[in-house]
């Protein structure tokens, strides 16, 4: 059993940034690929980025590229999202999770899920 747990997250103006990580409590989720996932009121939840468990093959959404970065420590068993230039759009909950299948971006595709934080980006 993996279990996800997150922290960041926040309230920020448009154009800031936030990071938000990901470790796991109890089994090692080394192996694993990680992807991160946000969900906005009232719309379906829709990814964002993922990185692979081995050579670090990342994936993003086009609406984050250039302004998300992603990255993973192994020895702390903890993968990041580092969120730059956000802008109001970004708001939502966002969702760290994991998955045995490379950088897939289909949240159905994944099997561990952590708790969510809210990110709200203010105009």
């Amino acid at each position: 059993q993996v279990q996800l747990v997150q922290s960041g997250g926040g309230l920020v103006q448009a154009g800031g940034s936030l990071r938000l990580s990901c470790a796991t409590s109890g089994r090692s989720f080394s192996r694993y690929n990680v992807g991160w996932f946000r969900q906005a009121p009232g719309k379906e939840r829709e990814f964002v980025a993922a990185i692979s468990w081995i050579g670090g093959i990342t994936n993003f959404a086009d609406s984050v590229k250039g302004r998300f970065t992603i990255s993973r420590d192994n020895a702390k068993n903890t993968v990041y999202l580092q969120m730059n230039s956000l802008k109001p759009e970004d708001t939502a909950v966002y969702y760290c999770a994991a998955s045995t299948l490379v950088t897939t971006t289909n949240p159905n595709q994944y099997t561990y899920w952590g708790q969510g934080a809210q990110v709200t980006v203010s105009s």
